[in-house]
């Protein structure tokens, strides 16, 4: 496979040199990348800005130009969805952050949490509508999601969960299913003691789903140019000057659409804000209907367990299981041999049934954590002309693209980011200690997994 190794956005430079996508399965079978408008080549003004081509700066493209007919320009080091916008699990689901819901009623009260789980469906809602409007083939599969105890002790924090949805936040679509009543849902196998079902979610292919919005924002009118990074960004008054290798964008306003992949010198507001981690993603090779009855897994659901350091997987189309999980701390060949390994055995242990168990395709990609585990969609008040959306924690598949859809009508209506997601982030404190707390938090979070 193709990775990029060695690379850290804490300690990273801004890019310089464009790269291909990576050895993928969502890559391998993608088909063709739609027309953008290459790499900059002159120097230009813009009302409006946006550094990064993911599932953020696609969607804000996109309202931008079609709803508000701002002139707009997408600025992509690389290529169309080449982060984690293609590199996800491929899960779309009502989620802001990184808590259950439970969590968060403990942490913010009931008022602010009902705020934040009606904006979660209102990003699921904003990727159904994209998906819609494109009318973007992404091999979307049957809605539904699993959330399920990986061992028995687990069980409680489903009762606790589901408890939380239905008399707290009104969710009473959701199901408490026992053993039993999982292993007819269609999960066996040794790690599904009771779930939590939820009728509301889906998945799809995400790097389809990125081509899909890219070819929209640019039939709207909107300006996507690849293999451009921003090498040099000065700001005078309300101008902004950005720098790319053979060009200059003059812009009135700028968007950071970079997630997990920003380094902080990019724009002094990301400075100790962002903690970004590696997930890791496997794909076995395809597996016939028999193989997976005999193991118990035919759901066509997205499945998530109770882990801190969680797994998510799925079935895919033709047949071949996807796993991820938290990723090692830094990208080189011997951790990515390992942590490839590590995901099939937890393949192997999920469904001892199955023969043959390989690897097809073993990627990673950067998520962004934030402090309080929130992502955010600010204007800065310390610099104007200056936004972003980002902090996504490992569940911003439906948050980009509704975040983006917030930027965009904040920017061109004037529109009021919501209370509960806007603000700054947060700083982290004692920020260059930051690889020193994950490598202990994940240390910590292994040893509770094991109870």
């Amino acid at each position: 496979m193709t990775t990029y190794k060695r690379y850290d956005p804490l300690s990273a430079d801004l890019p310089h040199t464009p790269m291909e996508y990576p050895d993928t399965y969502w890559w391998a079978t993608a088909n063709t990348a739609p027309s953008d408008d290459g790499k900059l080549s002159e120097n230009i003004d813009t009302d409006v800005a946006i550094i990064g081509a993911g599932y953020t700066g696609l969607s804000c493209a996109y309202y931008l130009a079609k709803k508000y007919g701002v002139r707009v320009h997408v600025l992509e080091a690389h290529k169309l969805g080449w982060g984690c916008s293609g590199r996800n699990g491929s899960f779309m689901r009502p989620a802001i952050g990184r808590f259950l819901w439970s969590e968060y009623l403990k942490k913010y009260g009931l008022n602010q949490t009902r705020s934040l789980f009606q904006e979660s469906f209102k990003a699921l809602n904003t990727m159904k509508e994209l998906i819609e409007l494109g009318s973007i083939e992404c091999d979307k599969q049957p809605d539904g999601w699993l959330r399920v105890a990986h061992n028995k002790n687990r069980w409680c924090v489903l009762e606790r969960e589901y408890k939380v949805l239905q008399q707290y936040l009104g969710y009473k679509e959701v199901s408490l299913l026992s053993d039993a009543e999982v292993t007819a849902h269609g999960l066996g196998g040794t790690e599904a003691h009771g779930a939590i079902y939820y009728p509301h979610a889906f998945s799809a292919h995400p790097l389809k789903v990125a081509f899909g919005i890219a070819k929209m924002a640019r039939e709207a009118g909107a300006t996507i140019h690849t293999a451009t990074p921003v090498t040099r960004w000065d700001q005078n008054y309300n101008q902004h000057r950005l720098i790319t290798p053979h060009g200059v964008v003059n812009a009135k306003h700028v968007v950071i659409a970079t997630n997990g992949y920003s380094t902080e010198k990019l724009h002094p507001s990301l400075k100790a804000r962002l903690m970004p981690v590696l997930s890791s993603i496997v794909v076995t090779r395809p597996f016939s209907p028999d193989e997976l009855i005999k193991a118990g897994f035919t759901t066509t659901n997205i499945v998530i367990d109770t882990r801190k350091l969680l797994n998510f997987y799925r079935l895919l189309p033709d047949g071949r299981i996807l796993l991820g999980s938290r990723g090692s701390i830094t990208e080189s060949p011997k951790d990515d041999f390992r942590i490839s390994n590590d995901l099939l055995n937890t393949i192997k242990y999920k469904f001892p049934k199955l023969n043959d168990v390989r690897a097809d395709y073993h990627w990673s990609g950067w998520v962004a954590l934030s402090f309080d585990s929130m992502p955010r969609v600010h204007s800065l008040k310390s610099h104007t002309g200056v936004s972003y959306a980002i902090g996504y924690n490992g569940s911003g598949t439906t948050a980009s693209v509704y975040f983006g859809k917030l930027l965009a009508e904040h920017i061109g209506g004037g529109v009021q980011i919501p209370e509960v997601l806007g603000g700054p982030l947060s700083a982290f404190p004692f920020s260059r200690f930051r690889r020193v707390g994950q490598r202990l938090a994940f240390a910590a979070f292994k040893y509770q997994d094991k109870k």
